[in-house]
């Protein structure tokens, strides 16, 4: 379940879903049917059960040890294009900041552009957005990009998420060498 929280979307997820970096993780296998989401006294609560968090998950992309100047990317052709609750260009989006971040690499003017358009896609995927440009992804992503987890880990994620997620990462890296560490 996903609802709005000061303009940002945050998740409510059973242990089996995805775990976004925006979310809140359940330890249940599926959530309760709930009818109503509000933020008292800065508690989520569903219904009348506060969502209480029990200790922090790390959602950080590691360090990537390259050189080089990063994939080209224009912006404007993928924010928002793609059906779902995250376009598959924004998931693209996604994977090739995550790996900019990962790498050190600022990218103020591909940000600047992403924020002025994010009203042109969906709540969840314009959170998840601001999520890569932080470094913040889901663990199967950052697995992968830290070599330690498989690709088709990846890409059974969502409908064309995971996809998504790795062609913007290989254009990233793309223009990206490792180097020794």
């Amino acid at each position: 379940m996903y609802v709005e929280v000061a303009g940002r979307c945050v998740g409510v997820v059973g242990r089996r879903a995805t775990a976004v970096p925006c979310a809140l993780r359940s330890t249940l296998d599926r959530l309760p049917d709930v009818v109503r989401a509000t933020v008292r006294s800065g508690v989520l609560h569903l219904d009348d059960l506060p969502c209480a968090v029990g200790r922090f998950v790390d959602v950080s992309v590691p360090e990537l040890p390259v050189a080089g100047i990063p994939g080209a990317l224009d912006v404007r052709p993928l924010l928002g294009r793609g059906d779902g609750l995250t376009p598959y260009g924004d998931d693209v989006l996604c994977g090739w900041l995550a790996v900019t971040r990962a790498a050190g690499i600022a990218t103020p003017e591909v940000d600047a552009e992403i924020r002025a358009l994010t009203d042109t896609t969906t709540l969840l995927s314009a959170t998840l957005l601001d999520c890569a440009s932080h470094g913040e992804v889901v663990p199967e992503f950052a697995a992968w990009l830290g070599g330690t987890g498989p690709a088709d880990a990846v890409e059974r994620i969502g409908h064309s998420s995971g996809r998504g997620l790795l062609d913007g990462a290989r254009l990233a890296l793309s223009g990206l060498e490792r180097v020794a560490a």
